[in-house]
């Protein structure tokens, strides 16, 4: 199993987003409302700190490989070989660039419309990173790290994730 996990806060800021180009998703009238609600667990797919702490008792399996989008981001070829590794697949430099091209967010984003239809518009936004740093505020900076804390401190799904966004940003 491969379980890919991402920032908190880059998660809630690309929910805020995708949530405003689906009509059958509430819609929220600002990022505060948002954040309120992405914070007191009344997303239409649950609560995301409890969804890494379920999964936190299984990340030690052998048969789990966590991966962040973070690192992916920081070096894909790495994180392919990686994955190829932990899945018993043997590439070919080709094959892996070729993997690592064919799977960039760009790569898929270009090609969303016929992956997706249109709603690859609404799934392909821009697949950086830290762009939650353009709608937190201070004080819900240190919400979300505090629900962080809480639900992730010291596990090892947290330290994961800790380590590649705080610590090698």
């Amino acid at each position: 199993i491969l379980f890919l996990i991402r920032n908190p806060k880059d998660v809630a800021t690309s929910f805020y987003h995708f949530t405003s180009g689906i009509a059958t998703l509430p819609s929220y009238e600002t990022w505060d409302d948002f954040f309120t609600a992405f914070m007191t667990k009344k997303m239409a797919w649950g609560c995301y700190f409890e969804y890494l702490s379920a999964w936190n008792k299984y990340a030690a399996d052998e048969n789990i490989m966590t991966v962040t989008y973070e690192e992916l981001k920081e070096n894909p070829v790495l994180g392919v070989k990686n994955i190829a590794t932990f899945f018993g697949i043997s590439l070919t430099e080709k094959e892996l660039q070729t993997v690592v091209e064919r799977s960039s967010f760009q790569s898929m984003k270009k090609n969303s419309q016929k992956t997706h239809g249109t709603f690859g518009d609404i799934l392909f936004r821009k697949g950086g990173i830290s762009d939650w740093k353009n709608l937190f505020n201070e004080d819900q900076n240190e919400k979300m790290d505090r629900a962080f804390e809480e639900h992730l401190g010291g596990t090892e799904v947290g330290t994961k994730l800790k380590y590649e966004v705080y610590c090698k940003a």
